[in-house]
């Protein structure tokens, strides 16, 4: 199992125009070829008068990496797609750039520029994002509690992954394998000792941090 890999947080959306062609970048988190399929055919259905529906995908299931040209010239569209992707060292990730030709032809070097700039800037919209296998704590307060322990959190640079209410409040947090002693002291702190801290399991939490 991977301690972390990058890949992006939503779904986006972007357009550029060449020669008065129009590329509509679209890229999507997933995380099996089924979900992929399923992003691909929702643009397909979406854009179904458009001249070409181009894709490339990378999963970690499975190690699965596809693409199409979709009818432009072989290595033109797919294969810049998929480099895209893999420029950026991203996987869990599908992008699907729709062209609606605009008249003029652009020549192999420029449906490779066009191709790999729709989907270069449609990763980039869909915001980078590094998924680092951490454990998760929870970390069970009153009510009162939760605004200064929510804080201190944060301030420790941990990512809350969810949080729960109930009789009393439970914040799932996602903590770096040695770090769980430092959760636990400061909470402890914080809360005066009311707290209950639980390691729960292990899971791949949010991190933005590209310099770690």
């Amino acid at each position: 199992m991977l301690s972390k890999y990058k890949t992006i947080l939503k779904s986006s959306e972007i357009e550029i125009i060449e020669k008065k062609s129009r590329f509509i970048g679209y890229a999507c988190p997933v995380t099996t070829e089924e979900e992929a399929l399923e992003f691909v055919n929702s643009i397909k259905q979406k854009h179904r008068d458009a001249t070409h529906n181009v894709y490339a995908y990378i999963t970690r299931d499975n190690n699965i990496t596809r693409f199409t040209d979709d009818g432009e010239p072989s290595g033109t569209a797919g294969l810049p797609t998929l480099d895209a992707i893999r420029k950026a060292d991203f996987t869990d990730c599908a992008v699907v750039v729709t062209r609606y030709f605009g008249g003029t032809l652009l020549g192999t070097g420029g449906l490779v520029r066009a191709y790999s700039s729709a989907a270069s800037k449609a990763i980039i919209a869909a915001t980078p994002v590094i998924k680092r296998l951490s454990k998760i704590y929870t970390v069970t307060i009153p009510y009162e509690l939760h605004g200064n322990v929510s804080y201190a959190i944060s301030q420790m640079g941990f990512e809350i992954a969810d949080t729960e209410y109930t009789e009393k409040v439970k914040i799932f947090v996602g903590v770096p394998f040695d770090k769980g002693d430092l959760l636990s002291k400061e909470i402890i702190s914080v809360s005066g000792g009311r707290a209950k801290i639980e390691c729960v399991g292990q899971e791949y939490v949010n991190n933005f941090d590209f310099n770690e």
